[in-house]
């Protein structure tokens, strides 16, 4: 039976669905359209792994891979280890009998707790649910809204020194070996030591005939070479020093990676003080604000604060994430994604914040080189050129590989701080290495699998959207790097299946492909980028954000390739600051535009999947809906006494009752909605006034990783007048 499925996930936009799935949910019910949901929210994904919850996640993996399946999935947290220990520590405050996480496991029974959390931290939930590629773009209304009422890109100033600093060598983008399996295949990932010792580190690895598999290390030893002169480079340029990974998708290498940056600025301290903090499990793989928090434990914790203070006031200066609290850039590892922050720093004219709260040049340091080249392309343009226009640009759409776990992102568990010198090499069954390299202690080593039929369905789906826009199609690829020649090997062959006469298809490095894609947005041109998994994730921040002014407007399609549909909600990367204010000032800021775009083409699935005119009234109402919301200038305002995202939803009901009372396909429905319709905009001014009025004081939802659900409901929906105009229906 055919039925839309709306997860619970975390932070802001679970909030925002306490308020808006009671819309969804009236609206489609008077059409028939069954809606049901499931938690996969990082709580519900803990509890799950010890009994203690269903594992929707697990069921709604298997959905994804039939016919049937109809997720809207909106931003979930990929929780960091100091993220997955908040988590653990408030569940347990709540009565949930679960273990502490064991950073160090010394016995078997904490190694097998070790790993059933590890199932929870970083990107745990898009690999389960992504079994199809993406194609992400801005809906048409988002664009035209954005060339009426222009948001602003900053200039950089003349003579900015803003920069971005890449290691280039030793690297994992320098060190990839690639090779594409001849035959279906078991491969294991073995390590032989110096001394002849062989530690297996991974075995029963699965491969099909056509599949792609890469090694690669970052050596330690360059890494803090490089980190040593980046810091001397920020100290003499006198720029702002800021390090941008993403240490919640790269769970295994970006928090060490994090690690060691944080290990380079305080490296005197480390001297010091290092075997003392490591004895505590205070590790710098956290953050500096978890090895702060730590410090009142140990007996000279005072001492050791007093060190670290004097690192800050004496290194390169550091940009902050909150200047008013004191937290830097190195607090936290997931506190700065590097698609995010990166984007946000070019339109904000090249500058981040320091500690005092102004702004300035910086030296943004992203240490693998594989695509850092990419933003330094779009810094050159705007130096050169100027701020981008969003009146007048073009769009950057993209098509991504990210089907069946493929590419980086799928790599966490074949990623490895490699414990002694040595060789790694990935072995088939016949025990024959495939790839090899040499490993010193520290190394950070990886391995990577690319599915063959996702790479296939990835071709068809750039030459559909080509064929559909009229657009270039660029296939963001590098022949310098391992990986990406046999990836164009397979573009090559697999564009001969289909009609590309007329297209406009090509293949460039990533940063030629984001110079010229940049150089036609100025000429108010549209370039398809086809990216892999990596730079699907940058490209639908960088260019949505110099576009329309956030990523969170932009329409997420999933064609999964078994023939059902995952609905994608925009980024989640501001949603911790939405529950902060949410709970201080009773005020929410996020904007669930994305959840009305993703709705549309959901309810239009479930008209095809159940054979449901009704539903396909509904997606065409709200599509119009949405349009009249973006004209009338609904979206959350940015301070108190504004609509804020309950205000949103109340007027995107409002416009939606009134375009299903006005339609004339359906008889039923427009009686149904006409009441609705005339209640609501008849109440308009009062409901404004009541969903306003609560705001400015405290709000309390009983909880951050694990709501109340009676209190978070009374806070998101505390208009009596609206509830019970929903109730009507």
């Amino acid at each position: 039976m055919a039925k839309i499925i709306y997860t619970h996930t975390d932070e802001a936009p679970l909030l925002a669905t306490y308020s808006f799935l009671p819309v969804v949910e009236a609206y489609a019910g008077k059409a028939g359209v069954e809606v049901e949901t499931r938690d996969i929210s990082v709580a519900a994904r803990i509890l799950a792994q010890f009994g203690l919850a269903d594992d929707a996640l697990t069921e709604l993996g298997e959905l994804a891979k039939t016919p049937e399946a109809n997720i809207i999935k909106l931003p979930n947290i990929s929780a960091s280890i100091p993220q997955l220990k908040a988590a653990i520590r408030e569940l347990q405050e709540k009565g949930f009998d679960i273990p502490d996480y064991p950073e160090s496991p010394d016995n078997a029974e904490e190694q097998e707790i070790r790993a059933r959390y590890d199932k929870v931290k970083g990107s745990a939930v898009n690999p389960v649910l992504r079994e199809g590629n993406s194609d992400r773009r801005a809906p048409a209304s988002v664009k035209n809204y954005a060339k009426t009422h222009p948001h602003t890109n900053k200039p950089f100033a003349e003579g900015s020194k803003t920069s971005v600093a890449t290691m280039g060598e030793h690297d994992f983008a320098s060190n990839e070996k690639s090779v594409t399996l001849p035959a279906d295949d078991t491969l294991s990932i073995v390590l032989e030591t110096a001394d002849g010792e062989k530690v297996v580190l991974k075995e029963g690895l699965k491969v099909l005939e056509g599949e792609i598999v890469d090694a690669t290390r970052m050596e330690a030893a360059a890494l803090q070479s490089f980190l040593a002169k980046t810091l001397e480079q920020a100290k003499a340029d006198d720029v702002l020093y800021s390090v941008h990974l993403k240490a919640t998708m790269m769970k295994v290498s970006d928090p060490i990676i994090f690690g060691h940056v944080v290990r380079a600025y305080f490296d005197d301290v480390f001297e010091k003080y290092g075997a003392a903090l490591a004895a505590a499990e205070l590790s710098p793989n956290d953050g500096l604000g978890g090895i702060l928090a730590g410090l009142d434990a140990l007996p000279n914790g005072a001492e050791i604060k007093a060190a670290f203070d004097e690192a800050l006031a004496s290194g390169p200066r550091l940009s902050y994430v909150n200047s008013d609290k004191g937290i830097t850039n190195l607090h936290v590892p997931s506190d700065v994604i590097v698609d995010a922050s990166m984007p946000a720093m070019i339109r904000n004219g090249g500058r981040l914040w320091g500690a005092d709260g102004g702004e300035d040049d910086t030296l943004a340091v992203i240490p693998d080189s594989s695509y850092a080249g990419v933003f330094q392309a779009v810094i050159d343009d705007v130096k050169t050129n100027g701020p981008l226009d969003p009146a007048t640009i073009g769009s950057v759409p993209n098509v991504g590989l990210m089907a069946q776990a493929a590419e980086e992102y799928g790599s966490h568990d074949k990623t490895f701080e490699i414990p002694a010198a040595g060789t790694v090499r990935v072995l088939n069954a016949a025990g024959e290495a495939l790839l090899e390299q040499d490993v010193e202690p520290g190394d950070i080593w990886r391995a990577c699998q690319t599915k063959d039929i996702p790479v296939q369905d990835w071709v068809k789906l750039a030459v559909t959207r080509a064929r559909a826009t009229g657009s270039p199609a660029i296939f963001w690829l590098n022949e310098a790097r391992a990986h990406d020649r046999e990836i164009i090997a397979k573009v090559n062959a697999y564009l001969q299946d289909h009609d590309t006469e007329g297209l406009d298809i090509r293949i460039m490095a990533p940063a030629d492909a984001a110079k010229l894609s940049v150089e036609r947005m100025r000429k108010g041109e549209d370039t398809i980028s086809v990216t892999g998994n990596v730079l699907r994730d940058y490209n639908t921040d960088l260019f949505p954000i110099l576009e329309l002014g956030t990523s969170a407007k932009m329409l997420s399609v999933v064609p999964l390739i078994a023939g059902g549909g995952l609905f994608e909600t925009g980024a989640g990367g501001s949603a911790p600051k939405h529950v902060q204010q949410l709970v201080e000032e009773n005020y929410l800021r996020w904007d669930s535009l994305g959840e009305f775009f993703a709705l549309v083409p959901s309810l239009e699935k479930y008209a095809e999947q159940a054979d449901a005119p009704a539903a396909q009234v509904l997606a065409d109402a709200l599509d119009r809906a949405t349009g009249t919301f973006l004209n009338e200038d609904r979206s959350p305002g940015r301070k108190l006494g504004t609509t804020d995202n309950r205000g949103s939803h109340f007027y995107l009901a409002l416009y939606w009752a009134e375009e299903l009372a006005a339609q004339t396909e359906d008889a039923e429905l427009a009686a149904a909605f006409k009441p609705l319709a005339e209640t609501l905009r008849a109440n308009e001014a009062k409901i404004a006034e009541e969903l306003i009025s609560v705001q400015g004081k405290p709000a309390d939802i009983g909880g951050y990783y694990y709501l109340d659900a009676e209190k978070t409901a009374a806070v998101m929906r505390p208009s009596a007048t609206f509830n019970e105009a929903l109730a009507s229906l």
